[in-house]
């Protein structure tokens, strides 16, 4: 019987894989580059570009892509069935990967390479790549005495297998709490559309009233409209201690998160690093952990008297307009738009009528389209859920990319927002294959057969997700290790998604993507005017609160001491505590557990990157600078010249040159923090 994780050279036949599929699939494709590389390091097989690195590369892709279904299958489709098939081949997968990054002869080829007369002649592109393979291997242990190249194995895999398990349970524990409301008293003031998909997932458990869940469709209106301020508290409550020591024992992440930043510490020290920080900014653009903190520190101090600023406004206005004298955390939401609605005369709820998905989604393809030249169409192509739809994009005529568009949450979907490669950009012997992306987020569905709407920071999230997008799917790069995405570096990987948002607070995009719900009125010139003036409502506040993130994540991997063996969670909370105390202005109770839910550095790839948002932001709200310069007295930021040049030096060229290059290429000179500051209104007169 063929199996069609085997056949993935066209689209993935997501109508015939199944979890039995998996492992067969997977071994035998492990087998087939154990081989390959078997063939390609004996001593008489060439260290060249042709019989060398593009075998290789051609059967990692292989491999790559068909793993790269299964993850995106755990990640959308989490039955039991594919939990368990993704499970049980995580460690040999993990264990394949260590073993290629600690290949001796591998390692010895590409040092041939690179040290050879060929590599003269080699394009920069595919010099770059052949650097990168030879500093990739010595972050995977290659130089290692042999003797400790398993434990270094064991160690990427047990990794593998925690970052896994933190997901699962913080899904688990997501889904598992719930609140009944059965009178109308205790769902006062929550919006209607939520109310009314409230009342359905009451009524799909066979239970009257309303039932109110933690995935963010749900929680959200409740905390920021739900005037039961005792609803309000048990459902942050539940928010906030997901997956720790308050719910069941086996989803409890804190033991994970010890046993993770042990392993991390052990694989820093046993590659010559002093902790893992510095291991993660190898790949980076930043230089050294001193460094990110520096920049993390300054922003801080120019963010943080807004802050305050931001938060005493509100606790005047909590304890004068509301009769709320002690502010706590459960209230920030529900009195901010309070606040909100008093100070600019318009509520989130009332913006999000004017936000029914097919308008936006055509708004945003006519932004893509303006800019760049390119026409999305809808296509077809199996799917992993009916509610997924297919498009491709065009240019000229011509194919150069396609996208699966997943917009809606699931119990089954793991939470937050992600852009993914299904298939990348790559000069093959048979020609060019063109990208493929997954775009997933987890809006609300439709309900009562009206089509979903978005509020404003769910377009802010489509825009950013389609930004990373169209750096995976617009570039003309055709190595497959530096095409779209792959070979950026991590701290600029932010630059053309926080640059998309940007777009969504310009009249001319907002008012061709908006029609009222119920009236088909687009949005009325007087409330964007609000929405404008609100843009930087609280951005102190916000500002803040991403940076305790991001300080929290470099100093939990730069000076907790985790060579002892397992970090105490209360030593991961106490410092916490202590980045709180530097730069945060609200301070949530002593039983919140915010690590225990931070899956973007426990399992998600941004250990001791999580910084790379605001550093990223810095360069995305200079391009965006650009735009603005290019708009001045026509009207419209939408200039298909400067989107014509953002495209050459920026997303056309993926990894295939350094980053700070390709923003220098674009803007004529190095970034400034000035624009950031500006957008997001922290300047003084």
């Amino acid at each position: 019987m063929s199996n069609p994780l085997l056949h993935l050279a066209a689209l993935p036949d997501f109508d015939a894989i199944r979890p039995e599929h998996v492992a067969p699939a997977l071994r035998q494709l492990i087998d087939d580059n154990r081989t390959l590389i078997a063939r390609l390091t004996a001593d008489d097989a060439p260290s060249s570009w042709d019989g060398f690195v593009v075998p290789l590369t051609e059967a990692g892709e292989r491999l790559g892509r068909a793993w790269g279904v299964v993850g995106h299958l755990h990640s959308v489709k989490d039955v039991p069935e594919w939990r368990e098939a993704y499970n049980a081949m995580l460690p040999e997968v993990s264990r394949f990967y260590a073993e290629v990054g600690q290949n001796l002869a591998l390692f010895g080829k590409y040092k041939a390479l690179a040290e050879s007369a060929e590599f003269t002649t080699l394009s920069a592109v595919r010099r770059r790549i052949v650097e990168h393979e030879v500093r990739d291997f010595r972050l995977s242990g290659a130089e290692l005495p042999d003797e400790l190249k398993p434990r270094f194995q064991a160690i990427q895999e047990e990794q593998s297998q925690l970052a896994a398990k933190f997901s699962e349970n913080l899904l688990d524990a997501t889904n598992a709490h719930a609140e009944y409301v059965r009178d109308e008293t205790g769902v006062a003031g929550i919006p209607a559309d939520a109310l009314e998909a409230a009342r359905a997932a009451a009524e799909r458990d066979g239970q009257p009233g309303w039932k109110f869940t933690l995935q963010m469709p749900a929680y959200l209106p409740v905390m920021q409209y739900a005037d039961d301020r005792a609803l309000r508290e048990r459902m942050y409550r539940a928010y906030a201690t997901r997956a720790s020591e308050a719910g069941k024992a086996e989803w409890d992440n804190g033991p994970l998160i010890g046993r993770i930043l042990a392993l991390r510490d052990e694989e820093a020290r046993m590659l010559g690093y002093r902790n893992f920080a510095e291991v993660s900014l190898v790949p980076k653009m930043a230089d050294d952990p001193q460094q990110v903190l520096d920049f993390l520190r300054e922003l801080a101090a120019k963010a943080k008297p807004f802050a305050e600023r931001d938060l005493a406004e509100l606790q005047a206005f909590a304890r004068d307009d509301l009769g709320l004298a002690d502010l706590q955390p459960w209230d920030i939401g529900w009195a901010s738009e309070k606040l909100r609605q008093a100070r600019y005369a318009y509520s989130d709820q009332e913006v999000k009528q004017y936000f029914p998905e097919p308008k936006v989604l055509d708004g945003l393809f006519g932004v893509i389209r303006t800019l760049y030249g390119v026409d999305i169409l809808p296509d077809e192509a199996p799917r992993w859920d009916t509610d997924v739809r297919f498009f491709r994009i065009e240019r000229a005529g011509d194919t150069i990319g396609h996208f699966y568009l997943d917009l809606h949450a699931r119990d089954t979907k793991r939470g937050g927002a992600w852009m993914d490669s299904a298939r990348s950009r790559y000069r093959g012997r048979e020609g060019v294959s063109t990208p493929v992306a997954y775009l997933v987020c987890n809006f609300p569905g439709p309900v009562g057969g009206k089509p979903a709407t978005f509020t404003h920071d769910d377009v802010l999230t489509l825009f950013h997700e389609a930004g990373h997008g169209l750096h995976h799917l617009l570039t003309q790069v055709d190595e497959l290790a530096v095409s779209g995405i792959h070979g950026v570096e991590w701290d600029a990987v932010e630059l053309p998604s926080q640059f998309m948002e940007n777009f969504c607070w310009e009249w001319d995009v907002l008012s061709a993507m908006t029609a009222h719900v119920e009236s088909g009125e687009p949005l009325p010139r007087a409330l964007f005017d609000k929405m404008i003036a609100a843009k930087n409502f609280q951005s102190g506040m916000q500002t803040v609160r991403q940076l305790e993130f991001s300080m929290f994540d470099l100093r939990l991997h730069g000076e907790v001491d985790a060579s002892a063996g397992p970090v105490p969670v209360e030593r991961v909370l106490a410092l916490l505590d202590e980045v709180r105390r530097e730069v945060a202005v609200i301070i949530p109770p002593a039983w919140h557990r915010f690590p225990h839910s931070f899956s973007h550095i426990f399992a998600g790839g941004y250990a001791a990157g999580y910084y790379s948002y605001k550093w990223a932001e810095v360069l995305s709200a200079d391009a965006f600078e650009a735009f603005e310069e290019a708009g001045q007295g026509r009207g419209s930021l939408l200039d298909a010249e400067t989107g014509a040049r953002f495209w050459r030096e920026i997303l056309a060229v993926g990894g295939s040159r350094p980053a700070l290059e390709s923003f220098k290429a674009f803007r004529g000179r190095e970034p400034r923090v000035d624009a950031l500051l500006r957008h997001n209104g922290m300047v003084t007169a």
